[in-house]
């Protein structure tokens, strides 16, 4: 038996085609001139009214700054962001090591603002309703009363 006939070689490979030569860089844009100046204006004129009352609110504020600044020296900016916070009606949480005034801090502005402060300090065995409040019987009106915890209070630390 003859032995089969050998493949046909493959064609050869096309050459690859040359490289194209670098692009010269682009220019680069050119500086967009400088604009005229613009006046700013104003989006909202404040009417006077608008304008007395922000400037009571500021006195308010400069006179509760200048009676907290008496008893608390050297914190004018902690001073001022408690302020802002109050007067946002936010809340406030201090952190900072012992001792160093958080609860005279707290006490002071609640004296100037003419508030009541409580205090909580967090142990272990502290539970929901010492600090909400509890329901007390009371055998001689034979009914439960609340008696509020420290949390119904104006400013609390």
């Amino acid at each position: 038996m003859p032995a089969p006939a050998p493949a046909p070689a493959a064609p050869p490979a096309p050459a690859p085609a040359p490289a194209p030569a670098p692009a010269a860089p682009a220019p680069a844009p050119a500086a967009p001139a400088p604009a005229a100046p613009v006046q700013a204006q104003p989006r909202h004129q404040s009417s006077p009214e608008v304008r007395e009352r922000l400037q009571a609110v500021g006195a308010i504020a400069q006179a509760i700054s200048a009676e907290v600044q008496k008893v608390i020296i050297g914190k004018s900016h902690v001073i001022d962001n408690v302020l802002i916070n109050i007067l946002s009606n936010g809340n406030l949480l201090f952190e900072d090591y012992p001792g160093l005034a958080k609860t005279l801090m707290t006490n002071t502005f609640a004296d100037a603002l003419g508030c009541d402060f409580k205090r909580v300090q967090f142990t272990p065995d502290l539970l929901p309703a010492d600090i909400t409040g509890t329901n007390i019987y009371d055998a001689k009106k034979g009914e439960f009363t609340f008696k509020p915890g420290p949390l119904f209070c104006n400013l609390l630390l």
